[in-house]
């Protein structure tokens, strides 16, 4: 085991000579900094830089991605007594030279790499001074990039010749913000003998039993007893002198096994290996998992059983990662765990996360889709990015084989549709753009060093390099031409196999907004709200999808309203679309789940954590039992979707309403729905045919409380009435309870408590009311005035703005 020693404390930052940039004189002393960190935020502690999410303040910090910067700190050491004393970096973003003493260390050149340096040469016995100087990384990859020629992306940016996170150098819901620093753990590990370098815990099902073969490194070169412990079942093995790894075969007997939520529990069982004085211990998880391809399918399997993935998209949940902790990381999960969600596909632009996450989506039940962070460019595949792209893989690959979340590997984002359809190739040339990371290195070192996950290509990919790799029919699909040039109720135009990725923007919460913008007045189209507009032409596309269902807002806050109204019914379409296909649809992943800073976006949660009201449509599209009425063939048909492992028998009503809430058409269903399937029932021409479609509406409703709606118009062709209700609040023990009670039809009932206290925050959203219901939400958090939540801006419905 040896000893560890951290080297968190005591750390300066500086701007050096070697960038391109021309730094303030204030960054060229040395200011305190902290690690793990980046210089970003330790010129933001010292107040030396304004806040970079505020207002256009990033336009005014493009310098430090462009500077070079020196970190420097100064340990006592005495020695240990052990053979050999490393330097562990755990991780430098991201062109880094290494220094004890005065003398050169090491290089690094990869933000998703550890590395391990020998320096019992360097220490001394007393004072020592280590210091880390990062290249700009700017100057580093405009370098690699004129060295290796130039390549097609979707932002003119050089991040494609830096093994970097890539939306660090801006992206259409990212700023552009450059970092440098010791981002991960840094510290001395003093040991003799042999040390544990890793150890791949490969896990396979066969009938009643689970195999675990416990593969295991060694450092040292000294031979090496090696244990293996899973509960109680052990083995050993010896690793003679001048060998390095052994593999340990541990059969576990009427297995526990994992489980995706939703299907099952997620016992973990504590795995130890020993060699020598080392001791590794992970929890793991006893699992299977298959991807089935055959007839154009992209459907995964646990433990034999077919799962319809409740997707979404995350990417990194701060453009500065070392300020997401465990706790951030808890509260982000959990809330995908409350919209319903199974999967969270890890979006290639962004990072290996950290342990932390993945040990997270492990206890929780949250499967884990792991892109290799590439995306949405051509990438060169000559050194030093091959060698790079190579390393870097294995590394991760082994290192979390440990977590059964991990459920499959996939090469990259949009980079082979990029190359297929967006004229790449004439740019290109007879450049390298990729390929060969996708379809030979990558899956190589997938197949020899973790054969128990899938491994594919890229997203979208339809299983063959000869094929249009965004085919519907075939593998994964993404569907941007929705947002970008349709209106959403197009997602029904679809049939994939798997919707891997699409989305609808809306702004971030009230509180959210006025925190990071300090536009007077705020409008859609002040300072502020357009610096936080990432997206070409993403104002324009807000108000066309607006149009096809509502007036034009005249007001901020109704435009606020609208487009977050919007956003919410775009996607609540598109998914029950999707499930609705199930078998033949195994999935959907929504864009996105998060906000890496404060932004109008397609996130479900916003850059401050608040839930916005998409939020609360997944929760009810991603719900284990839905009604869904989908028109098919000409009519309309009731979908019954029962994501559980019972069956689904219930009587169920569909009934043609007007709008004051009197039926005009009844029809009785039985739903038998057997476990993990869909049913489709035909609504009857009494129900599914309006005699007024401007003012009449269907409501199913099963037993058991499912609820869907069907509206035969959109809203700014509807003849809703003037809202009318009674609402009346309540202190509990929990907060304020706010219970609404409709004398009209309400459209898509929200409370807004944020406006009035930005630390409020309400159960539900997006409710519609017919005349007589009631719905109750519970407010909690800060302390606003309960009056201003019973009427507008605080309290909104459909009706306020699309009343003609």
């Amino acid at each position: 085991m040896g000893l560890r020693r951290a080297l968190h404390e005591s750390w300066t930052v500086r701007a050096v000579d070697g960038g391109a940039a021309h730094p303030p004189p204030a960054v060229r002393a040395a200011v305190p900094a902290a690690v793990p960190g980046c210089v970003h935020t330790d010129l933001l502690a010292a107040g030396l830089i304004p806040d970079p999410y505020l207002d256009d303040n990033e336009t005014r910090l493009t310098w430090i991605g462009r500077t070079a910067w020196r970190y420097e700190t100064v340990f006592d050491w005495s020695p240990t007594g052990h053979e050999r004393t490393d330097l562990v970096c755990e991780g430098l973003d991201t062109v880094a030279l290494i220094e004890l003493n005065g003398q050169r260390i090491g290089e690094t050149a990869n933000m998703h790499r550890s590395y391990r340096f020998d320096v019992a040469g360097a220490l001394r016995e007393g004072e020592n001074r280590l210091s880390v100087t990062f290249d700009s990384p700017y100057a580093y990859a405009e370098r690699v990039r004129a060295e290796l020629g130039d390549r097609p992306g979707a932002y003119a940016e050089p991040y494609p010749f830096i093994r970097k996170m890539a939306c660090n150098f801006g992206w259409d819901w990212g700023p552009t913000l450059v970092t440098s620093g010791i981002w991960r753990p840094i510290g001395l590990h003093a040991w003799s003998g042999v040390r544990i370098a890793d150890v791949r815990p490969l896990v396979s099902l066969h009938d009643a039993t689970a195999r675990v073969d416990v593969h295991v490194k060694v450092d040292g070169g000294a031979a090496a007893e090696v244990t293996a412990s899973l509960g109680e079942v052990s083995g050993q093995a010896r690793i003679p002198a001048g060998r390095t790894d052994a593999v340990i075969t541990l059969e576990v007997p009427d297995p526990a096994l994992w489980w995706p939520r939703g299907h099952g529990d997620q016992p973990l069982h504590e795995l130890v290996v020993t060699a020598g004085d080392d001791v590794w211990r992970r929890d793991i998880g006893l699992r299977e998992v298959r991807l089935r391809t055959d007839d154009g399918a992209f459907t995964l399997a646990v433990n034999g059983v077919d799962v319809f993935l409740r997707g979404v998209n995350w990417i990194p949940d701060d453009c500065f990662p070392t300020r997401v902790g465990r706790d951030r990381y808890a509260a982000r999960l959990a809330q995908a765990c409350e919209a319903g969600v199974n999967l969270v596909r890890v979006w290639g632009g962004g990072l290996y996360e950290s342990e932390d996450f993945y040990d997270l989506c492990d206890r929780l039940g949250l499967m884990v889709w792991q892109d290799f962070p590439f995306a949405c460019a051509a990438y060169p595949e000559e050194d030093p990015i091959g060698a790079e792209v190579a390393a870097e893989a294995r590394e991760q690959v082994t290192r979390l084989t440990p977590h059964p979340s991990l459920v499959l590997w996939c090469g990259n984002n949009e980079n082979i549709q990029g190359h297929a359809e967006w004229g790449w190739r004439e740019r290109l040339q007879d450049r390298s753009w990729g390929a060969g990371f996708y379809l030979e290195t990558l899956p190589r070192i997938v197949a020899e060093l973790d054969p128990t996950r899938p491994y594919w290509p890229g997203s979208p990919y339809s299983g063959s390099a000869d094929l249009p790799p965004n085919d519907p029919a075939r593998g994964t699909m993404h569907i941007w031409d929705v947002w970008n040039e349709r209106d959403y109720t197009a997602y029904r135009d679809y049939r994939p196999r798997l919707a891997a990725e699409f989305g609808f923007q809306a702004p971030a919460a009230y509180a959210t907004v006025r925190r990071a913008v300090g536009d007077d007045p705020l409008l859609p189209d002040s300072p502020g709200m357009l610096h936080h507009q990432k997206a070409a032409d993403g104002d324009l596309k807000l108000a066309a999808g607006l149009k096809p269902h509502f007036p034009v807002p005249e007001t901020f806050d109704d435009w606020h309203y609208l487009t977050q109204v919007n956003q919410a019914r775009a996607i609540r379409l598109g998914v029950e679309h999707f499930r609705s296909l199930w078998p033949y649809c195994a999935g959907s992943v929504v864009w996105q789940l998060n906000d890496c800073w404060p932004v109008t976006s397609w996130s479900a949660v916003d850059g401050d954590g608040r839930r916005k009201p998409l939020f609360h449509a997944l929760r009810r599209a991603y719900a284990d039992r839905l009604l869904t009425v989908q028109p098919r063939d000409g009519g309309l048909v009731l979908a019954a979707v029962n994501d559980t492992g019972r069956p689904w028998r219930a009587r169920a009503q569909a009934v043609r309403h007007r709008f004051d809430g009197s039926a005009r058409a009844t029809q009785d269903l039985d739903l038998d729905v057997p476990p993990r399937a869909v049913v489709t029932l035909e609504l009857a021409a009494p129900v599914a045919g309006a005699v007024d479609p401007a003012g009449e509406l269907i409501a199913v409703r099963a037993g058991t409380g499912e609820r869907a709606l069907w509206f035969f118009a959109p809203d700014r062709d509807l003849n809703l009435p003037e809202p009318r209700y009674d609402a009346v609040t309540e202190r509990t023990p929990g907060g304020v309870r706010l219970t609404v009670t409709a004398r009209t039809l309400l459209r898509d009932l929200a409370v807004f408590p944020d406006r009035l206290d930005p630390a409020a925050e309400v159960d539900d959203q997006l409710v519609t009311l017919l005349p007589g219901e009631r719905a109750s939400f519970l407010v909690t958090g800060g302390d606003p005035e309960e009056r201003a939540l019973t009427r507008p801006p605080v309290l909104r419905c459909v009706n306020d703005v699309a009343v003609s």
